[in-house]
């Protein structure tokens, strides 16, 4: 089995890990087949495989190709702890394994910003299933995750049980053999978190479902469900406990293994099913789909009454119509009779027992692939990215791609399925080829070095025979289809021969020589491939390709491997092209090292690098390489690297450091020794040293400590006479606390004339406490005089006036003191005009909106109250209503409330009254109204303001209470 990864930039395909092996080459071979002497024999590749397996070291390079051989047991080489050994290392750095590809792959995705795609391929039972799980258990593991992000990290570990159990079967080679193809695309975001994923499944073996080769199974999921489900369950298909009892099951003569515990994984199943997402419905209708396949299969025919072909199963029939919802007279219609149109008429004609028993297999493998198609959406809609839920706008999400395909096959009998696997093989082929030239060549034509062109054998010939516009191979299949007439497999195979005939890899029988023409039947065709010859039967090609879902057919009586199978490795190595490969990347140069690490290496060789080279690395190389006696065709000097074209150059530098090494590791002792002494030396020195400077620390210490105790002698005393007459006892004290004081009140001095704090002075500053005080406040208030302007200083002279006649007088007014004084209240245009003619050269000190309440009846009437400099004046609009002189106002009357009620007192109208009389008691306001009556306002609190003529004839006043 092979695996492609994508190779991280700088180093690519440098071999770290050949300098740490090619002392122990001899005993594991070589771990990067790019080492191997003899590249071209197919002989040394395979014994390199063996003593590396004999080691059990099942993982070997070819470049950024890795080459697995399948132990068919567990080497404990894939824990957690294993996982974080390759974590973040360098690809080559360490010993091969799949968690090397792995960690490769995804520090590229990241470094590089692209997506990553890793190839697995492999014939079945090569591990190609199980390789997949492990690198979603090594993304799963080492890649950071939130909690949120741990419920998709837990469903793309749960899809595996449910692809496997639905599309995996026991097969001759492999007891969990998977039986479709599989790309998965795993998503991360700018942290390397992974958050979404997709599948993309093709080539479903669908006829597995009718029909199983000798020793093998049906998909798991059948016996899964027999074994494991619940009794109620199973009642409620019509299903019994029994594989053996459905014709489906048991074709294969296995429907029991040893190695295989159908219970436990029905339980895993149904719990992954759950973790996904999957509703109970939809559980519900899966299981029904796979009872209905298996009541298909034990649907028989016979022969009726009038000699037609009918259902002989009525049970199956009930449980099928129930099942999958259909009508039953329609299905039973639709299993036994066809539906044929002809001059746009339609016909219905009964089914021979033959096409009947046809027609049932093709429901149960078209009902299958449907399904399996519809549970890879359900679970694509699950693994999907929510941007929503997860905010990814800090930057842009990559993608890594897992692609788990089929190998070449070659068996005794090939037909379409192995011809649509080996094309698809060819092209991978090509691929690889073209990918391992390209960076080849991109290296070469970096570093400066003349690219010579490689021979090697390009299949671009064979993918054109196969897939070219109306000469290839498909398009004269596709054409053939839609041919009018009774086109059959042998017609589409004489077109074959008629177009393809003289290619040079298109063999018939017809075609074929007389030393070929027995090898090649007369219903055959041979495609020589770039990994061999295969010969395929052309019999149902037609019927096959009209089937937009191939199956893939995997068929072989070979045993399983629990041992090195040379034959099994040998065909492997052939028909997955490893050889090949190899033989590309060996085209060039074996080995390539950056400067800097080679002179690292090896300089220890040379007198003239050791131990440092001092000047430029190309040139240290270029020393270094003159010394150790390298010919020039087999080296080459390119602007940052080496390239050695021979293993046993290479081979011979290593075996010469091992010489050196020991009289390398003498002189690193010696040095090792001196240091050592030396560093004894100095760490005597130092200890003498520290003693000198702890001595003179301490001495400082104590010195300190001594004048802090006598300071502290000193405040005790002092503060034990700080009541008495200066004297030495206290003078140290009492010079502290001034000291203290006077540095507060510099420090901490009131901020305005409205910070009446002072801090206690001690006794002996008490009366220059009080005068500092005075000149404090002082100075502050000559500032603040100082800053106020002419207005400001009128407002606040009014502001004065009007505390002396409100203050704790009226309710409303500590409400009104931050409020500036006005000119007036009125703008200039609601001042009526004819009123300012009126008033001629009167002017307006301040106007004001009122309400006047009267006298008699007390209505409400709106009015502006206008004062000049002599008068004042009620206005209603135009008119002036009332003049009131300033000589005749008696006075005027307010409420302690914050009712905003004014009372002028002015002489009665009545000229006969010479005098008004009035008085105010209390919260009642009592004036003469008339000869002999008298007006009375009362004045109450309440919850809101107002005015309104009670019922004893008073206007009542109310407001409310602002300051209880």
């Amino acid at each position: 089995m092979r695996y492609r990864g994508r190779d991280l930039g700088g180093e690519g395909r440098v071999h770290l890990v050949m300098e740490s092996t090619l002392t122990a080459r001899d005993r594991v071979g070589v771990q990067d087949f790019v080492l191997l002497e003899n590249y071209t024999s197919e002989a040394a590749f395979i014994e390199n495989l063996r003593r590396r397996f004999g080691e059990n070291l099942i993982y070997t390079y070819i470049g950024s190709v890795l080459v697995s051989v399948n132990p068919n047991k567990d080497l404990e080489i894939y824990s957690k702890a294993h996982m974080e050994r390759y974590r973040g290392v360098s690809f080559y750095e360490i010993s091969p394994h799949i968690y090397a590809v792995s960690d490769n792959t995804y520090r590229a995705m990241r470094t590089e910003r692209r997506d990553q795609c890793i190839l697995i391929s492999g014939e079945s039972g090569a591990g190609k299933t199980e390789v997949s799980k492990k690198i979603l258990q090594y993304y799963a593991t080492t890649c950071p995750v939130t909690d949120h992000l741990s419920t998709l990290r837990d469903r793309l570990l749960q899809s595996n049980p449910v692809l496997e159990a639905f599309g995996n079967a026991k097969t001759l080679r492999n007891d969990n053999s998977s039986r479709f193809g599989k790309y998965m695309d795993v998503q991360f975001d700018f942290r390397g978190a992974p958050i979404g994923g997709h599948i993309l499944n093709y080539l479903l073996e669908k006829s597995r479902v009718v029909h199983q080769n000798h020793g093998e199974r049906n998909f798991h999921i059948f016996y899964q469900l027999l074994e494991g489900g619940e009794q109620d369950l199973l009642s409620k298909l019509g299903l019994e406990r029994n594989a053996q009892k459905y014709q489906y099951l048991v074709k294969g003569c296995c429907p029991r293994v040893s190695s295989i515990n159908d219970k436990n994984d029905w339980r895993t199943v149904r719990k992954a099913l759950t973790v996904i997402g999957f509703h109970e419905d939809e559980v519900e209708d899966l299981l029904n789909i796979i009872a209905s396949v298996l009541h298909l299969g034990n649907t028989q025919f016979g022969e009726g009454k009038n000699g037609e072909n009918q259902i002989t199963t009525e049970p199956q029939l009930k449980y099928l119509s129930k099942l999958l919802g259909v009508d039953g007279a329609a299905l039973r219609e639709a299993l036994t009779h066809k539906k044929i149109t002809a001059k746009g008429e339609e016909m219905i004609s009964p089914l021979s027992f033959e096409q009947a028993v046809a027609a049932r297999d093709a429901l149960a493998k078209a009902v299958y692939g449907r399904t399996f198609t519809w549970l890879v959406v359900k679970i694509n809609q699950s693994l999907a990215f929510k941007d929503d839920v997860y905010n990814s706008s800090k930057g842009s999400s990559s993608v890594i791609g897992l692609l788990d395909i089929y190998g070449f096959e070659v068996f005794q009998h090939n037909s379409f399925e192995q011809f649509c696997i080996n094309y698809c093989n060819e092209k991978l082929q090509q691929l690889f080829i073209e990918l391992t030239l390209k960076s080849e060549q991109e290296e070469y034509e970096a570093e400066g070095i003349t690219w010579e062109p490689v021979k090697y054998f390009d299949n671009k010939i064979i993918c054109d025979l196969v897939e070219g516009k109306h000469k290839g191979l498909i398009s004269i299949l596709d054409e053939e289809c839609l041919r009018p007439g009774e086109p059959s497999d042998i017609s589409f195979l004489e077109k074959l021969e008629d177009t393809l005939g003289g290619h040079a890899h298109f063999v018939t029988h017809k075609l074929s020589n007389g030393k070929t023409r027995k090898a090649v039947s007369r219903e055959e065709f041979k495609l020589i491939h770039y990994a061999g010859e295969v010969n395929y039967s052309v019999n149902g090609f037609l019927d096959k390709n009209k089937d937009l879902l191939y199956r893939n057919l995997k068929e072989s009586d070979m045993s399983p491997l629990w041992r090195f199978d040379e034959a099994l490795v040998r065909h492997q190595v052939k028909y997955l092209g490893l050889m090949e490969n190899l033989r590309v990347r060996r085209a060039g140069f074996a080995y390539r090292r950056h400067y800097e690490t080679f002179l690292q290496r090896y300089k220890s060789l040379c007198p003239r690098t050791w131990p440092n080279w001092q000047g430029r690395l190309a040139d240290g190389v270029a020393t270094l390489v003159q010394h150790l006696g390298y010919k020039p065709e087999e080296y080459k000097l390119g602007k940052t690297k080496i390239f050695i074209r021979f293993p046993k150059t290479l081979f011979s530098t290593e075996d010469s450091l091992e010489a050196r090494r020991p009289a390398l590791v003498l002189t690193l002792q010696t040095s090792w020794r001196g240091y050592r002494e030396r560093a004894k030396y100095l760490r005597i020195r130092q200890a003498v040293i520290q003693s000198a400077w702890r001595g003179m620390i301490s001495r400082q210490k104590a010195r300190r400590r001594r004048h802090a105790v006598d300071i502290i002698r000193k405040f005790i005393k002092g503060f034990i006479y700080r009541h008495y007459e200066r004297c030495p006892e206290n003078e140290y004290f009492l010079d502290h606390q001034r000291f203290s004081f006077l540095m507060m009140l510099f420090r901490n001095p009131p901020k305005s004339v409205l910070d009446k704090s002072w801090p206690i002075p001690p006794p002996c500053l008490t009366e220059a406490s009080e005068h500092l005080c005075r000149l404090c406040m002082r100075n502050m208030m000559r500032a603040y005089c100082r800053r106020i302007q002419p207005e400001w200083k009128k407002q606040m002279e009014q502001k004065v006036v009007a505390s002396q006649i409100f203050k704790d007088q009226k309710d409303s007014y500590p409400q009104s003191v931050p409020k500036l004084f006005v000119a007036s209240r009125l703008n200039s245009e609601e001042f009526n005009l004819k009123v300012i003619q009126t008033l001629g050269n009167d002017k307006v000190k301040y106007g004001i909106a009122v309400t006047k309440y009267d006298r008699r009846g007390y209505k409400a009437r709106p009015r502006q109250l206008l004062l000049t400099s002599s008068f004042a004046m009620l206005v209603a609009e135009a008119k002036l209503k009332q003049r009131i002189d300033y000589a005749t106002l008696r006075s005027i009357s307010v409420s302690s409330l914050s009712d905003g009620f004014m009372v002028l007192h002015v002489p009665s109208e009545d000229n006969k009254q010479k005098q008004l009389s009035w008085r105010l008691t209390a919260m009642v306001i009592t004036f003469a109204v008339a000869r002999g009556k008298e007006g009375v306002i009362d004045f109450t609190s309440g919850p809101e303001l107002k005015v309104a003529k009670c019922k004893k004839g008073h206007l009542l006043v109310t407001a409310p209470k602002l300051n209880p």
